[in-house]
């Protein structure tokens, strides 16, 4: 199983990134308005994520855990497939104005890694811009 791992620190106190990062429903265009397009919440645990480059894929709530300021989901459906998915947020105090987030993916198959490991970067660089500015 590939597991992917990226990291970037943003300038935004830790609780201030985990209101946006932690809200599963909105969270995602939010924290990447324009990559991420929209969100709808299906059930509880449930969410169709829809990107500006037209992938729409479904998600599942694993984990939410306020402490730990982690949000664990897995893409279930949708127009990506894997055979098994398992991404987790978490969100770091670095300091009073800086937080670190760090991204973690373990996909199947191991082919899926380097196209998502891509667009995760994509995206991490639009949350840490995003975040930093306080625009969420």
């Amino acid at each position: 199983m590939a597991s992917i791992v990226l990291e970037t620190v943003i300038e935004a106190d830790a609780a201030e990134v985990w209101a946006v990062i932690g809200d599963f429903e909105q969270g995602p265009p939010r924290m990447a308005p324009g990559f991420v397009t929209g969100t709808e919440l299906t059930a509880d645990d449930v969410r169709t994520v829809t990107f500006a480059n037209g992938d729409v894929i479904d998600e599942r709530l694993v984990s939410l855990d306020h402490e730990a300021q982690r949000i664990v989901w897995a893409v279930i459906g949708g127009t990506v497939r894997p055979l098994h998915d398992n991404a987790s947020l978490q969100v770091v105090a670095e300091s009073e104005r800086l937080s670190r987030l760090v991204w973690i993916r373990d996909v199947l198959p191991d082919e899926l890694a380097p196209p998502l490991a891509a667009t995760m970067a994509d995206g991490l660089a639009v949350i840490r811009e995003t975040l930093s500015a306080g625009r969420a």
